[in-house]
């Protein structure tokens, strides 16, 4: 069973922020688009990673102080509360999304339209196995951990990742467009330089994309025995989707 997310903080302004970012793709406060220098991106991951392990060993103290006998739902896919003693941060990747604008607008190249968001997520692993994600955003010039949760995505963003990563993992992007519900990993060819996706367990769902990518009803075209399908294939859906969702905000 899917866990959800369990935030480090609530504020007043949390509704503002949901709706905001439904109907927005606006970046976190203090997010910088580091995609285009590799230095920036990397010093980013770098601070990431050290808020998530920080925030992942608050989170732990605060569980392990609380126990009491009553029982708590856990922020990961955990038998135990002494099962964050052995919790560990491992790969990163930053959150890319797209301007819903330019879908609506009928742009084709689907890699030109992903930018990065400054939010970065980290998988949590427990003996080497996927439990779930910290969500490490920028505020006020400072990282901080804002969510843990999404024991299922994260064992699908790590085998996704595991497959199609080159060792750095520098071939990839994840791409999620708020606006149609859909999760995507843009898997960059190391022969040709080709932009091609696979869509997540959202956007199969969201998109009506059978497993391997394509829209139903579609021919199958050439097949792809790698699971990955180009940004064309799903544009349609995709824009349909949006206006659908965006017009529930009306």
């Amino acid at each position: 069973m899917q866990r959800k997310a369990i935030p480090v903080f609530l504020s007043i302004g949390l509704s503002a922020l949901v709706l905001g970012a439904a109907l927005g793709t606006a970046a976190p406060a203090g997010a910088r688009p580091a995609d285009e220098n590799p230095f920036l991106r990397q010093n980013q991951q770098q601070q990431a990673a050290a808020a998530a392990r920080t925030g992942l060993a608050q989170l732990t103290r605060r569980y392990l102080a609380e126990q009491d006998g009553r029982p708590r739902p856990l922020p990961f896919e955990l038998a135990s509360v002494q099962d964050l003693t052995r919790a560990a941060v491992g790969q990163g990747f930053e959150v890319h999304t797209v301007d819903p604008a330019d879908v609506l607008a009928g742009r084709s190249d689907v890699a030109g339209m992903v930018r990065p968001t400054g939010e970065w997520r980290f998988v949590v692993s427990v003996d080497e196995r996927p439990v779930g994600l910290v969500t490490v955003r920028q505020a006020g010039g400072r990282w901080e951990a804002v969510s843990f949760g999404a024991a299922e995505l994260s064992k699908e963003v790590s085998g996704l990742m595991a497959r199609h990563g080159n060792a750095q993992r520098s071939n990839l992007r994840f791409v999620r467009v708020l606006q149609a519900r859909s999760d995507f990993l843009e898997v960059t060819s190391e022969k040709d330089f080709g932009k091609r996706y696979a869509p997540l367990k959202s956007a199969r769902q969201s998109l009506s994309l059978r497993q391997g990518g394509r829209p139903e009803g579609r021919a199958e075209g050439r097949a792809e025995g790698d699971g990955l399908i180009d940004g064309g294939e799903f544009l349609e859906p995709l824009r349909a989707a949006i206006k659908a969702n965006m017009a529930e905000f009306r």
